[in-house]
C-alpha cells in the first residue's frame, strides 16, 4: 500500500485529545465520501474505527485493512458473518439477525462521537471495566448519551447514525450516503471541492518532526 506519513487518525486524536467540530467534520466527511465510494461498489467495509483511518502527507484521509470487508452486498441484502472490532460493532450484527451496509453508518456515528468528545460511548474507563457481554448488551439496548457540548446539528447527525433500529439509521434507505450528505451538520461542506480534494485539512503531517504540533488548527 502506500506510504502515509501522517499515522492514523487514533494517533492524533490521542494527542489532541479531542477535535474542535470543524475538524472532526472534515474527517467525518472524507470517510462518508469513502464509504460511500464502496457501497457503490457493492463494499461493505465493517471495520471502520480510528486505527484504521490513516492520513496522507497532504492530510486527507485514506481507510486502511480491508480484511473484514465483505463484496456483492447490493441494495439491502442482508448479510450474516459476526465480525469486526467489538465496541465498534452495530446493534444488529451482535443481535445475529442479518444486517445491511447500514453497519457502516453506525461506526461512523461511534467515529464522529470519539472526535467530538474525545471518548467512546461503550468503552469502560480504567476503574470501570465491562465485560464484552456487558458491552454488547449496553450497544443493544441503550441509545447514546448526547453530551452538552455537541452542537444541534451534531447532536441531531449523531442521532440519526446511532439509531439502533437500523431500519430507521440515517443512511439505511436507497439513498445510503447521499441523505447523509444532506444533513444541516454538513451544509458548510462543498463536496465536489471535497471529493476533488481541493479543500486544505486541518493538519498537514510535518515530515521533519512529527511531534510538532503547531499546524494542526
Amino acid at each position: 500500500m502506500d506510504f502515509l506519513n501522517g499515522g492514523e487518525l487514533f494517533y492524533q486524536l490521542k494527542r489532541q485529545r479531542k477535535f474542535t467540530e470543524n475538524k472532526a467534520k472534515f474527517y467525518a466527511a472524507e470517510v462518508l465520501l469513502g464509504l460511500r465510494h464502496l457501497h457503490k461498489k457493492g463494499i461493505v467495509y465493517r471495520d471502520l474505527k480510528p486505527e484504521n483511518v490513516l492520513l496522507t502527507m497532504d492530510g486527507h484521509i485514506k481507510l486502511t485493512d480491508f480484511g473484514l470487508s465483505k463484496m456483492g452486498v447490493m441494495g439491502a441484502k442482508k448479510i450474516f458473518t459476526f465480525c469486526g472490532t467489538p465496541e465498534y460493532l452495530a446493534p444488529e450484527i451482535i443481535k445475529g439477525n442479518g444486517y445491511t451496509k447500514a453497519v457502516d453508518w453506525w461506526s461512523l456515528g461511534l467515529l464522529l462521537y470519539e472526535m467530538l468528545s474525545g471518548r467512546h460511548p461503550f468503552k469502560s474507563g480504567r476503574t470501570n471495566k465491562k465485560t464484552k457481554s456487558q458491552m454488547f448488551k449496553e450497544i443493544q439496548e441503550t441509545q447514546v448519551e448526547m453530551l452538552p457540548g455537541f452542537s444541534e446539528e451534531a447532536t441531531g447527525l449523531l442521532e440519526g447514525l446511532l439509531e439502533i433500529d437500523p431500519e430507521k439509521r440515517l443512511g439505511y434507505g436507497p439513498d445510503d450516503a447521499d441523505e447523509i450528505m444532506g444533513h444541516p451538520f454538513f451544509d458548510s461542506v462543498d463536496w465536489n471541492e471535497l471529493e476533488k480534494l481541493e479543500r486544505t485539512p486541518p493538519y498537514v503531517p510535518n515530515l521533519l518532526n512529527e511531534e510538532d504540533t503547531s499546524n494542526f488548527q
